[in-house]
């Protein structure tokens, strides 16, 4: 148990301190079910409308905010709370209880290279070759291929899979379940295809379509920056010839699909069930929404946002906010919106027009 002054807490975030600030806080709560050892997290004057369901004699505020009209003892007061939630959070982690060492039913091949105060967890396998940084913990059941390269302070999950030939930087995160590194996903005929033609001429094909599909390998790996992080049951596919990109600080969210060959720019995000296909360019800093997909052979710029549900099928210039399917600027898509909720009405009213054209009332 984590047990902190409120003092020390608001030093460590850079945060001011009022009221009882000796008081102890061993954990962390939402205002209406915090105890009397509660950090009540309450960073708006929304949340702290709950704090009298509760028993907190601390919470962590907004600036200004008036603490002892709350009932409060003491309160903590950072400029931008949610970002002062990162640093809590992190102290208040209790962590997963992984095995400190190499377990002994862990498989690590002796020409493995494992650097200084490593974890191993149960049932792992590391592959010959493959090199793993100082202070990694490595969870229960995960696979490390063959001349894969894990820098420095990772952390990974139960049952990750790091496939051979990748390389990730310092500081990689990963949640249970992700895969790096499978074949992309590849296939061509002996000659040209229905989906070729359909492409070219945009609407239905020609094209005899009784030809087998033959497998291209995937000879290309990933190549993972700093910082990065990995949902669960996300996966990100190795490239065909060079290697698939995910620049640093990037984070993926759970069930992203990132394809072969596709290049990600630094510090994006992509939130839960994003699928990039193959080939295309991610710009930095750019925001995709969840279920947002993204097709094969395209360019997003960066600082781009897409909101959740979009599917970008061209490409898009940087700094765009992107909605809609197909992708639109999400100014026209919520105007092309509000047009078609207005399409009722519109027909009721050309009704009743043609009725008043075809029927005309009878003058004086």
């Amino acid at each position: 148990m984590t047990s902190l002054s409120v003092k020390d807490i608001a030093a460590a975030i850079g945060a001011e301190a009022v009221g009882a600030v000796d008081l102890v806080v061993t954990g962390v709560a939402e205002p209406k079910d915090a105890g009397a050892q509660d950090l009540a997290l309450a960073m708006k004057p929304k949340f702290a409308e709950n704090l009298s369901e509760g028993a907190a004699k601390v919470a962590m505020l907004w600036p200004n905010a008036d603490w002892q009209a709350l009932g409060l003892e003491a309160a903590i007061l950072p400029d931008r709370g949610r970002f002062a939630m990162a640093s809590v959070t992190e102290m208040y982690d209790l962590g997963h209880g992984f095995h400190q060492g190499i377990h002994p039913s862990a498989v690590v091949s002796p020409e493995a290279q494992l650097g200084a105060d490593v974890s191993v967890g149960p049932l792992t396998v590391i592959e010959a070759g493959a090199a793993i940084g100082d202070g990694s913990v490595i969870g229960p059941q995960c696979y490390i291929g063959m001349d894969a390269q894990i820098g420095a302070n990772a952390f990974l999950r139960d049952h990750v899979t790091i496939a051979a030939r990748v390389k990730i930087g310092a500081n990689f995160i990963c949640q249970p379940g992700a895969r790096i590194g499978g074949d992309g996903f590849s296939f061509v005929t002996p000659e040209k295809n229905q989906v070729e033609d359909a492409r070219e001429v945009l609407g239905q094909s020609s094209v005899e379509s009784s030809q087998s599909w033959a497998r291209i390998h995937s000879i290309g790996s990933v190549t993972i920056g700093d910082d990065v992080e990995v949902g669960a049951n996300t996966c990100i596919d190795r490239g065909t010839i060079r290697d698939t990109v995910i620049g640093s600080g990037t984070k993926l969210d759970n069930l992203v699909q990132v394809g072969h060959n596709v290049v990600v720019g630094d510090d994006c995000l992509l939130c839960g069930m994003v699928g990039i296909a193959g080939s295309s360019q991610i710009g930095n800093n750019v925001v995709l929404g969840g279920q947002t997909g993204v097709g094969d052979n395209l360019t997003i710029g960066d600082a781009v946002i897409t909101g959740a549900g979009t599917m970008v099928l061209a490409n898009v210039p940087k700094g765009r906010f992107m909605l809609g399917y197909p992708a639109m600027k999400m100014e026209s898509q919520v105007e092309a919106y509000k047009g078609l909720r207005r399409l009722p009405r519109l027909f009721a009213d050309v009704a009743n027009l043609k009725k008043a054209v075809s029927k005309p009332a009878d003058s004086d």
